[in-house]
């Protein structure tokens, strides 16, 4: 048992708790260089979600200032500091004011207001969120009470992220769209909430001694506070998640009956549009040549109502062709250009891949031929691209040559032998080790 709570103690390697504090009330205040720094990072967010580059929205989650209040409501709570809370709850609203002022203006002057798949993962919040800020929060807070603070407080700022719903709210009032703005903002708050709760628990669970004492009510109103502002957050993304999983089953099933329908009896399916609302679900279906009588289109409605996942789903099969041809030719140009655009986000990925593949691949038996003409003793060589991470976790990229001889190369030849290379490879770090 004892080995047990040692492999889960947190307090080994916990820093100084008075030296915590003080870093977690530094980080909170949001003026000059930090109020700088939160604009930056709101606009850097705000034209990676424009242009929908995944990589610029990491980078701007990277140098967000936004966890500092957030942690510092969470440890107010825990040590029931009412005046710490105050002023991070102040701060926190000021950031979040400024990062909605400056996107907003940013997507109004900007001439691209397409909605990018990066803007509408923000816009549908469920449980799931709630889950990654949870996590992601105690991830956070156990690393700023550590000694070494190590890696984790980055990868807490990716998997929160505070900055893209904010962003993606703001191009909502920016373009009038409400349900964007909504959406965003909640999952923005579903990140702050249980983030701060995260905290609140483990600050708790180390003992962080009070600011002050208080009474049994005091603590009392905290709980209620917590447990009212979790309820909140949980019942409407627990709603969401619910609706989520009945519209990915009711796409699930409706695929499952085309193809058991209609697809393996040889019906060239040419045209497919699923709706899925609380209110409404619509499966629309055009085939190539054949046509259904009413009598079989009945059928198919009562295997659909004996689906509980497609039940009371209106069925539309396109047979009119005289009357909705032109409605049925548009609908199926979109469908393929849509196809097209996702070919087309494809390529550009595999070609990044492959230009990444290409620039870390070498011919080792070609450049072990030419390294034969100046230094003969060489029998093998391989040749590798690698990444160094040092104490302070900066990454250093070397090239690895792994040679092998019947002796050793002095110094002079290992030199020359490494100028050599720089030049035929048009690369700065090489390194060469000698397999023993």
């Amino acid at each position: 048992m004892n080995k047990i709570t040692d492999l889960l103690n947190l307090r080994e390697g916990e820093d100084n708790k008075e030296k915590t504090l003080e870093s977690v009330i530094k980080n909170i205040s949001f003026k000059g260089a930090n109020l700088w720094i939160l604009a930056c990072a709101i606009l850097i967010a705000s034209v990676g979600l424009n242009v929908n580059s995944t990589a610029v929205i990491i980078g701007a989650m990277l140098i967000s200032p936004l966890m500092g209040p957030i942690v510092g409501a969470g440890f107010a709570l825990g040590i029931y500091d009412f005046t710490l809370l105050k002023k991070s709850l102040r701060n926190l609203l000021t950031a979040t004011l400024v990062s909605l002022t400056v996107s907003t203006i940013y997507f109004a002057v900007s001439p691209f207001k397409d909605v990018q798949s990066e803007l509408l993962a923000r816009t549908s919040p469920n449980i799931y969120d709630i889950l990654i800020a949870f996590f992601g929060g105690i991830v956070g807070v156990i690393a700023v009470t550590r000694t070494e603070k190590g890696n984790p407080i980055p990868g807490v700022a990716i998997a929160t992220a505070l900055m893209p719903p904010l962003c993606t709210a703001g191009y909502g009032l920016a373009t009038g769209q409400w349900t964007f703005f909504l959406g965003a903002f909640y999952l923005y708050c579903i990140n702050c909430v249980f983030i701060g709760i995260a905290t609140f628990l483990i600050v708790k669970y180390l003992k962080y001694p009070a600011k002050r004492q208080v009474d049994e009510k005091q603590q009392k109103q905290v709980r209620i506070i917590i447990t009212l502002l979790t309820a909140v957050m949980l019942i409407p993304s627990a709603y969401l998640a619910f609706s989520l999983y009945r519209e990915q089953q009711f796409i699930k099933n409706a695929d499952l009956f085309i193809e058991n329908e209609f697809a393996s009896k040889g019906y060239t399916v040419i045209f497919k549009k699923s709706v899925f609302t609380p209110a409404k679900k619509t499966l629309e279906l055009a085939f190539l040549t054949k046509r259904f009588s009413k009598k079989e289109i009945n059928r198919f409605d009562s295997i659909m109502d004996k689906n509980r996942f497609l039940a009371g789903t209106n069925l539309i099969i396109r047979q009119d062709t005289t009357d909705r041809f032109s409605a049925l030719k548009g609908d199926i140009l979109n469908q393929i250009k849509g196809t097209e655009n996702q070919i087309n986000a494809k390529d550009v990925k595999i070609a990044q891949l492959e230009k990444q593949l290409a620039e870390n691949s070498f011919d080792n038996t070609r450049i072990l031929k030419e390294s034969r003409i100046l230094y003969p003793s060489l029998n093998a060589l391989s040749i590798s691209n690698h990444k160094l991470v040092n104490q302070k976790d900066s990454i250093i990229n070397i090239t690895a040559v792994l040679y092998e001889a019947n002796k050793d190369l002095s110094s002079e030849d290992k030199e020359r032998f490494r100028n050599w290379l720089r030049q035929r490879l048009s690369l700065k770090n090489v390194e060469l080790y000698r397999k023993q």
